[in-house]
């Protein structure tokens, strides 16, 4: 599979996307090209090409998010998951701009269970835009991030901020 990239600065470090040829995000991470390869499945052999034009609205919308100036995402997405992680990562979605939820609550909400979701969390492709950046433990505890939980909380910090200069 061909997919278009992009690699960009934003105020959490490098950011990779990788596009469809109709302009879907299949996967994005916090780092370069490298970091991008590791969150597409292994089992597809994948090539990457570079479009500028395509991959504009994606850098665009990233930075507006890292300037604080976007709360949602209006992007065409297409994570290459199972059935359940795509319920999974639909629901992260659904996770409001500055607020978390526990694994336990994301789980109810698709009537599975928390490791479940965490397993299915753990493997977003999307980050970010899909944000499992915002779900933590039952108790609030910051867990597992795959760029790790020093970003995590820099991510719900940048929201915590932004919200109160909103407000």
């Amino acid at each position: 599979m061909t997919f278009t990239i992009t690699t960009f600065s934003t105020p959490f470090g490098p950011f990779s996307a990788a596009l469809t040829s109709n302009g879907a995000v299949v996967a994005t991470a916090f780092g370069d090209v490298g970091a991008l390869r590791g969150r597409l499945p292994r089992s597809i052999a994948v090539d990457f090409r570079e479009d500028a034009k395509l991959t504009a609205e994606v850098r665009r919308q990233v930075q507006e998010y890292g300037d604080g100036r976007r709360r949602e995402f209006a992007l065409a997405l297409a994570p290459l998951g199972t059935d359940f992680q795509i319920r999974v990562w639909r629901e992260l979605a659904a996770v409001p701009y500055g607020t978390t939820c526990s694994y336990a609550e994301l789980a109810g909400k698709i009537g599975s269970g928390p490791r479940a979701v965490g397993h299915a969390n753990a493997r977003n492709p999307i980050c970010l835009i899909l944000p499992c950046h915002r779900v933590v433990g039952a108790s609030g505890a910051l867990t597992g991030f795959a760029f790790g939980v020093a970003l995590k909380e820099q991510l719900l910090a940048h929201e915590r901020r932004a919200d109160i200069a909103a407000a």
